[in-house]
């Protein structure tokens, strides 16, 4: 198969499959495109806007399973079929084991909301407004396995506004990640992405 092929993991509304799907369809992924959805949740939104863009899906309720292995190497199964190039996390409310994270070492990515290594885990935002920080923003980074510890691909600051909201954080924060994951799909499907140990260097166009 012929191509620079993308797989995006997601759990929920899926604004960022969107907003990657749509990137490859206008040309801004740099000649990737986004071969297949993978979904833990059935009856997430994310699964109908797969739907309506054409793009397949592997669904599949964990609880079905003996272990996070077992349907992990059905996952991995799938992903070899298609010949998938990168795997992105968008949204994927699950830890990863060992057997997607050895098998997709250097090519399995993740977003996280906030400046990392700042306020990992789960509700970022929150976490970051609570603590009462001037600059939060967006992470791209590498997944190793640990939570949001993967080497750093790259990350955009936003100011906190006087009097902000976590839902009116969460809208900008948002934005922000729906215009940097195209970018650094891109950079991934250019040869552009270098790592060594944790440092990443973007090489130039």
């Amino acid at each position: 198969m012929s191509g620079y092929r993308v797989a995006v993991f997601a759990s929920g509304t899926g604004s960022n499959f969107q907003a990657l799907a749509e990137a490859a369809a206008e040309g801004r992924l740099g000649g990737a495109t986004v071969e297949l959805l993978v979904c833990d949740k059935p009856a997430a939104p994310v699964v109908g806007r797969a739907e309506r863009l054409g793009i397949p899906t592997h669904l599949f309720v964990p609880k079905q399973y003996g272990s996070r292995e077992e349907y992990e190497a059905e996952i991995v199964a799938k992903l070899e079929e298609l010949d998938i190039d990168l795997v992105v996390l968008a949204g994927y409310m699950r830890l990863l084991t060992s057997v997607i994270v050895d098998k997709y070492a250097g090519r399995l990515i993740n977003i996280h909301p906030s400046l990392l290594p700042a306020f990992p885990g789960t509700n970022a935002i929150g976490q970051a407004l609570d603590y009462g920080v001037k600059l939060s923003g967006v992470t791209v980074h590498f997944v190793d396995g640990g939570m949001d510890t993967g080497p750093i691909i790259a990350q955009r600051a936003i100011e906190v506004a006087e009097h902000e909201t976590e839902e009116s954080f969460a809208q900008a924060v948002h934005a922000v990640e729906r215009a940097l994951y195209p970018q650094v799909v891109a950079l991934f499907a250019q040869g552009r992405v270098k790592l060594d140990g944790r440092k990443v260097t973007l090489l130039k166009g």
